[in-house]
């Protein structure tokens, strides 16, 4: 679906048409199909949120037992559907990373095989599915560049295994520059590639990025250079503009999501995407799996006029 954003006209990539209203579906779906057929009756994941409701969904599908280890500030929508597929749901107080110690620890006691999908290598070998599905949507070309939103990186990670297979294949003649979009209270990846030390790490809107050691953070550090692509670390206000402006397009992301647009919007700012490339956003999940966030927003204050005849608005 490509709009009119910040002077350019972008693709946006909507993911939350997957079946759990998120990306993380792709990674699942393999992740899970490759375990089942390795004899694994239980798995244990951590999440904070679709990650966790993907892995409950295919686990469903397949006969799998699912406990979810999740932060508490999980948004509660992601809890309920997780637990609709028959998840386990085990909360932990603390950061992101508290929850991935508890699994750990309950695959370590024997309950289930830890299937973290940030740990899984088949959970990538689903994300690279992206790249493919964009490449198809392009007319089987490759954009100039594509943004996601990084917590993990599957998705980035997904998008350089899958533009580099077809670049080898000789399908494409180029990878995209890549981009990663994080918030700029916890963009670990960011300060990486800039050399920092010990930026802050603070609560944020953009739940689903919120990690601040990223396992996989030395190969997506590679994929971005690789790439020539970058970084983008964007301010909570911002995120919030990006998610209201996206709902009056008719897009209603979560805020993870909405880290993206807002990246965008700063990379053509910067000079570093021109407004005639073709540019991909990919918004990785749904409003509706985080509504939260939109309480706080302008339109929350907004009110109907009086209705008039048959229901039509007075001008």
């Amino acid at each position: 679906m490509q709009r009119e954003w910040a002077g350019a006209r972008p693709y946006f990539k909507l993911e939350w048409f997957s079946p759990t209203g998120s990306f993380k579906d792709r990674g699942a779906s393999v992740m899970l199909s490759v375990l089942r057929h390795q004899g694994a009756t239980a798995v244990i994941e951590d999440s904070s949120g679709n990650g966790g409701a993907a892995v409950a969904a295919y686990g469903a599908a397949g006969g799998i037992d699912v406990t979810v280890f999740a932060p508490a500030s999980t948004s509660p929508a992601k809890l309920v559907q997780a637990r609709a597929y028959g998840a386990r749901v085990e909360l932990t107080e603390g950061p992101r990373e508290a929850s991935q110690a508890a699994a750990i620890a309950a695959a370590e006691r024997g309950e289930g095989c830890y299937a973290s999908h940030n740990w899984q290598a088949f959970f990538l070998e689903g994300t690279k599915t992206l790249a493919y599905e964009i490449w198809e949507d392009l007319g089987f070309r490759a954009p100039d560049a594509v943004v996601v939103p990084v917590g993990a990186g599957s998705s980035l990670l997904g998008c350089s295994l899958g533009f580099g297979e077809l670049r080898r294949a000789g399908a494409i003649d180029r990878v995209p520059r890549l981009y990663a979009a994080q918030p700029l209270h916890c963009s670990p990846v960011d300060a990486a590639l800039r050399g920092e030390v010990g930026r802050p790490v603070l609560p944020t809107v953009a739940e689903g990025t919120a990690i601040r050691a990223p396992l996989r953070l030395a190969e997506m550090l590679a994929a971005l250079r690789r790439t020539r692509g970058g970084t983008v670390a964007v301010p909570e206000e911002e995120i919030l503009a990006a998610h209201a402006a996206l709902a009056g397009r008719g897009l209603y992301a979560e805020p993870t999501s909405a880290t993206a647009a807002a990246a965008h919007a700063r990379l053509v700012a910067d000079g570093a995407l021109r407004p005639h490339e073709t540019a991909v956003v990919v918004l990785t999940g749904s409003g509706l799996k985080a509504a939260s966030p939109a309480a706080r927003e302008p339109w929350s204050d907004r009110r109907p006029s009086a209705p008039g005849p048959c229901g039509a608005h007075a001008a």
